[in-house]
């Protein structure tokens, strides 16, 4: 028996692949499959089934892919209703794969098809679990992704504490849990770093597995504090649940170079967002009028989701050279198919070309608190609002503008003030800059570094919460 876990960090993903006697099944996959049918073929074995734990809202699976690739069985929990031929198993059923067998425990809460897949080894002993988003290390999934008419959020996490207690509390502490997210994710609020652990230490660390819990406790507690999901997140969950774009079709179109003339008439004819994913430093001291910034370093695809509200938006690309390919497919992940090409030759061409470039106006941290101790200053703090409740400035005119809310609340700024922006090290106060500027706002000072270098300089700090608060 072969367990390997394929995790993805941008996303904080895991997929699993589990080999035995020469038979494959791969558990959540990602957009983009070949991989899994590569390492198949070199472990001289065949994918024969692919598990979904549940329809997935923050990422794409590859399963509809794979399937057609491999001819693999498509498995989900009970209660799931497809586009597309899939098996819907029934709860606690179980399925051979060579010497070992995989067992559906459903496990609604998170979703009502969410199901956790029991591995039971060659000796017939229960190995490990397999438990999507019903329970991470640290956390469970939140249950307000699913909401019908006749359910609320409410109703969803009665479902997943009753889940937790009668299908995964049972097993036995040296049980194996393989989650399908680790820590950034936003499918929960206290998600562990760790990507693999022991049931029988999250019975003891985890807040929503105690044993003298209560339903109705549980319920407040896993509800108190959760974020609106990002916009994107039902979209995806569509996508999963109708079918979508083959991968390959989608890489096709978008990994496609274009010279200076080609992009800019693309970008008038279609109206295409221009999309530079360069490092910020980059992006600072010279980019195309009117793009927008979301770098490939950072958490890439999420902030994509979160803050590109039509999945379908034409886009076209700034990449670093030799990015290309990557960028397009990370953007596939969370469902953004639409690319229609990159800028050859990037920014040089462009300028070359004798076409306009822009600069965003930035200043250091040493810079901005001198200047913060002379005169009244509009400040839009871009972290989300947590952090900005654990720690703020203590300088007049500071207010949280989270980043995340930045579409929604454009109505709260003016265009005719100066604003200077950080968020916590310099990635995302130059995101919402980006934004802004496309929008309008042209008086923007990126504070360099954010947070983390503004706090070097010593300026004083405060740990209660700031009054001016946007969102």
């Amino acid at each position: 028996m072969k367990i390997k876990q394929i995790y993805t960090g941008c996303l904080a993903q895991g997929a699993y692949y589990i080999e035995s006697n020469g038979e494959v099944a791969i558990i959540d996959p990602l957009r983009e499959t070949q991989q899994y049918v590569d390492k198949a073929h070199s472990d001289n074995a065949k994918i024969k089934y692919i598990f979904e734990t549940h329809f997935h809202a923050d990422f794409v699976s590859g399963h509809v892919d794979l399937a057609k690739k491999t001819g693999a069985i498509i498995i989900f929990g009970p209660g799931a209703e497809t586009g597309y031929d899939a098996y819907i198993a029934k709860d606690n059923e179980t399925f051979k794969l060579g010497n070992i067998t995989i067992k559906v425990l459903h496990t609604p809460g998170h979703t009502l098809e969410s199901s956790t897949f029991l591995l039971i080894d060659e000796h017939g002993k229960n190995h490990a679990i397999f438990s999507g988003d019903t329970l991470f290390l640290g956390d469970v999934g939140r249950p307000d992704l699913a909401i019908k008419s006749d359910l609320t959020k409410e109703d969803l996490a009665g479902m997943l504490f009753d889940s937790l207690r009668q299908k995964i509390m049972p097993l036995a502490d040296d049980v194996i849990v393989y989650p399908a997210h680790g820590a950034g994710s936003a499918c929960g609020k206290n998600l562990s770093k760790e990507t693999v652990g022991l049931l029988g230490k999250q019975k003891q660390t985890n807040y929503a597995l105690r044993a003298d819990m209560k339903k109705e406790a549980f319920v407040k507690e896993v509800l108190d504090g959760m974020p609106p999901p990002p916009q994107y997140f039902a979209k995806n969950a569509m996508m999963n649940k109708s079918g979508y774009e083959t991968f390959e079709s989608v890489l096709k179109k978008g990994n496609i170079a274009l010279d200076a003339e080609e992009f800019e008439s693309i970008a008038n004819q279609e109206h295409a967002l221009v999309l530079d994913v360069r490092p910020e430093d980059e992006f600072i001291k010279e980019h195309i009028p009117n793009s927008i910034f979301i770098g490939l370093h950072g958490a890439f695809a999420p902030w994509v989701g979160a803050l590109i509200p039509d999945l379908k938006q034409p886009i076209l690309l700034i990449t670093p050279k030799g990015k290309e390919k990557e960028t397009v497919t990370r953007l596939s992940r969370v469902g953004y198919d639409n690319t229609l090409g990159y800028l050859k030759g990037g920014l040089a061409s462009w300028k070359a070309s004798g076409k306009d470039i822009d600069v965003l106006d930035s200043i250091s941290a040493e810079e901005f608190v001198e200047k913060a101790k002379i005169q009244d200053m509009n400040i839009l703090d871009v972290r989300k609002s947590g952090e900005y409740q654990s720690m703020y400035l203590n300088i007049k005119g500071v207010e949280n503008f989270p980043l995340d809310f930045i579409n929604d609340n454009l109505y709260a700024i003016d265009k005719h003030k100066t604003y200077y922006i950080h968020c916590a090290g310099g990635y995302r106060s130059v995101i919402a800059a980006s934004i802004l500027k496309a929008r309008g706002f042209y008086n923007l000072v990126n504070i360099e570094g954010g947070f983390d270098e503004l706090k070097k300089t010593g300026v004083q700090m405060s740990d209660f919460v700031c009054p001016t608060t946007i969102k």
